[in-house]
């Protein structure tokens, strides 16, 4: 059967792996458009890990299965909250507005892929 993948589908599987990507990036350079991570090897590790797993979730959602699609769900779900526990561990500072902003639409950008999969789970074969 011949089947095509949704290109909204493609659209925001593509940027999920582009945003995991360069989580990944900025968890080793701590810096990312003046925006920084705390120093230290436990945020470059956990910053890398949530980098993967938001990349994996746009592989996942690409393949256009019903089964890697939910799975990528919980990825995301995954990434919502290690992006929090971040913040609140101090891994993600918030000291000025602009840092707090940029990790609040991040941290909403990724919850709202979750919720746009899950909307779209007849697209999924």
């Amino acid at each position: 059967m011949d089947y095509h993948r949704p290109l909204d589908i493609a659209v925001i599987a593509s940027l999920m792996i582009v945003f995991g990507l360069a989580e990944i990036v900025t968890s080793f350079t701590h810096n990312f458009f003046g925006l920084h991570t705390a120093p230290g090897a436990e945020s470059a590790y956990i910053g890398s890990i949530i980098g993967m797993l938001y990349a994996a979730a746009g592989f996942l959602t690409l393949k256009i299965n019903r089964h890697t699609a939910m799975f990528a769900i919980v990825l995301l779900v995954v990434v919502v909250a290690g992006r929090i526990a971040m913040v609140v561990s101090g891994l993600y500072p918030i000291g000025t507005f602009r840092q707090a902003a940029a990790i609040a639409l991040g941290t909403s950008i990724a919850a709202g892929f979750a919720i746009y999969v899950g909307i779209r789970r007849s697209a999924f074969r």
